[in-house]
Order: structure tokens, then sequence, then C-alpha cells
């Protein structure tokens, strides 16, 4: 999937919302406007709320806990320059590291890897890719024990190979 046709887009990822849809509310109020959204998994049925929510298009993928869920295990898009995969992970076995991720990674040529599961947040840059987990807006794992997403800013005209990604928390 190719995606845009502006310069660069402001994207909100989050992972594991656990159908506490007023924490995503809280960081759509507070972070405003957003070109698209990516969901990591285990919204838990919460997919039309969270779309209308959000005002921009969602892409969504399956967490271990979409019981009934139709969407894909994992996506994989092209913005600009860069190669995309989402995932919840736990196909991946990011509980016990991120190996598979990073072999993944490598192997099918991706420079951002997003995955939730784990519930704690993380921006691991390897060499030549990132490995991103923005956490949970439900019930963050990490010490201190803050709910937590990212956004990322990106240019989708493939000029500027750049990318600004930054971990935030939510006071609840």
């Amino acid at each position: 999937m190719v995606v845009g046709d502006g310069e660069f887009m402001r994207i909100l990822i989050v992972s594991d919302t656990h159908r506490k849809n007023e924490n995503f509310e809280k960081v759509i109020e507070k972070e405003k406007q957003f070109d698209m959204v990516f969901h990591l998994g285990d919204s838990e049925g919460s997919e039309v709320f969270l779309s209308r929510a959000a005002g921009c298009p969602i892409e969504f993928v399956q967490g271990n806990n979409d019981f009934f869920s139709q969407f894909p295990k994992e996506r994989e898009l092209k913005i600009g320059k860069h190669n995309i995969l989402l995932t919840h992970g736990h196909y991946y076995y990011v509980s016990v590291g991120m190996q598979e991720l990073r072999r993944v990674a490598i192997q099918r040529e991706f420079d951002l890897v997003f995955f939730g599961h784990t519930h704690r947040p993380i921006i691991k840059k390897e060499k030549g890719y990132y490995l991103v987990n923005p956490g949970s807006l439900s019930y963050p794992r990490q010490e201190g024990k803050k709910c937590s997403y990212c956004t990322m800013e990106i240019d989708e005209t493939g000029k500027d190979d750049s990318v600004n990604l930054k971990i935030h928390f939510l006071d609840v």
C-alpha cells in the first residue's frame, strides 16, 4: 500500500488500547490532528469508535486479544522511501526478545518496524532500521507505568528520508 499525496505526514502510533477508548480520545484532543493512525492490535472490537474519534484513516492489525477481528496479522506500507511493517508482535515472540523482528526487518528490507504486545514503549535504532513499540494506552508495564503512544513525522514525497519518532506519555 502506498500512502499520501502531501509532503510531510504526521502519524499517531498506538497499541494495546484494550477498549480504554477514553485514553485514545485524550491523545487525539491533546495532539490535535494526524494524517493517519497505526493501531498495532488489541483494540478488542473498538475499531468503529477509534476510527470516528481519529478523524483520519487508521491502519489496524490484529492483536492476540482481537479474537473475532478480520484485520490482517501484519501490514506492509510504503511511505516515501520507507518500507514499513505493522504487526502486533506476538507472532514474532516479542515477549521474549526482538530477534525475530530483527531478522524480518533485514530479510524483508523494512526500515521501520512497529509492534505492540509487550505494553512497553521503545524506539530502538538498529543498523539500517528502527524497531518501535508505542507501549500501551491502557495497561502500561514499563517502570513508572504511564500510558504511552508514539508520533512520527515522515516525508511522504521521498525527498527527505529522515524520520522523526517520539514516545509520549499520557497523564490519566
